[in-house]
This record gives C-alpha cells, structure tokens and sequence, in this order.
C-alpha cells in the first residue's frame, strides 16, 4: 500500500477547498476572484491576469488595466457575465471593481457556505480513507500483508486522515474569522 499516493489525494482535496475559499468574496478586494474568467483574446480564451495587470490599491478595490486597450470591452463583459456580484466600472483606460460592505446577513450566509464546504471536503478525505482501507484489507486476504501489517498500516491512513481533517477545520475557522470581522 502507497502512503504517498493516499498523501497525494487527501493534499489535492485540501488544495481545492483552499482554491475555492479564496475565491470567495470576503468584503476585501482578492484579485483570486477573477481565477476563473477568461477573456476572447485573438480568438483564444485566455485568462485576465495574462492580458492585463491587476492590482488591489485600496482594500477594497481591484484595478484592472489591459495591455492592450482593444480589450477593456471584452474583459467588462466577461466580468459581468461571470456574475461575481460587483459591477465593473470602465473608464475607457482601466476597469474598476470595488467591493461593497457585506452585510451581516451576508456575513453570516458565507459562514455557511464555508461549513459546506469544510463538511464537503472532509466526506472526500473520508472517502479516500475507506478505499484506502478497502485495498489494504483485500492484500492482506490475499496473503501480501501480515495482519500486524494490515493493523500498522490502518493506524498510519487514520493518523494521517485525522491530520488532514484538523488542515480542513483550521482553513474554515481561519476563512469565518475572516469574513466575520471585515
């Protein structure tokens, strides 16, 4: 049985909860939420951040600035079609995105979501760990590993399932901390 490889699964499933958390709009500007609109440049779809620079000057304020002017219009659209709840502001030579206040209500409707996901991420990290279990189980039926073995390496996938699962409600506490005291 590959620890590593069941290491590997479990950090994938920990990278996407990441990506997904800082995608979320905290009431802070985060260039993150703009990861996944791409841009029709010359006919190829193509992520913002490589046809124009984006910086955050203000906390809660993104500056987008294109390279090349001729796509200011295309890269509000997008924007707006994404629906990332805030309205581009084009001035003809750069796009403005300023993040309102989140309300508490809103404040406490992300809380949940993140739950979700937290609660999403540690049923794939369980599920890792059951297949995990199930391969190991079989070897042992068939005589590869000793039952020593087989109770050695189940306490080294709990060991590092519990690890994973701690990862996950570290990164939740830490994003509701975040968003309830913006």
């Amino acid at each position: 049985m590959d620890l590593k490889n069941i290491e590997e699964k479990m950090n994938k499933t920990i990278s996407v909860l990441e990506e997904n958390l800082s995608e979320l709009r905290a009431g802070r500007a985060n260039p993150a939420i703009l990861n996944k609109i791409m841009v029709n440049y010359y006919g190829v779809p193509t992520p913002i951040n490589q046809v124009a620079g984006i910086s955050v000057p203000e906390a809660r304020l993104i500056v987008i600035q294109p390279w090349d002017a001729s796509i200011l219009k295309e890269i509000e659209k997008e924007i707006l079609k994404a629906e990332i709840g805030i309205n581009p502001n084009n001035d003809g030579k750069v796009i403005r995105l300023a993040f309102p206040e989140l309300t508490e209500e809103r404040r406490k409707e992300l809380a949940k979501d993140i739950k979700k996901m937290g609660e999403e991420s540690k049923v794939s990290i369980r599920s890792i760990r059951r297949e995990a279990m199930d391969i190991v189980k079989s070897e042992q039926k068939e005589g590869t590993i000793t039952e020593d073995e087989l109770k050695s390496i189940e306490e080294k996938i709990q060991k590092l399932t519990d690890n994973k699962v701690d990862k996950i409600d570290k990164d939740i506490e830490n994003k509701e901390k975040e968003i309830m005291n913006v």
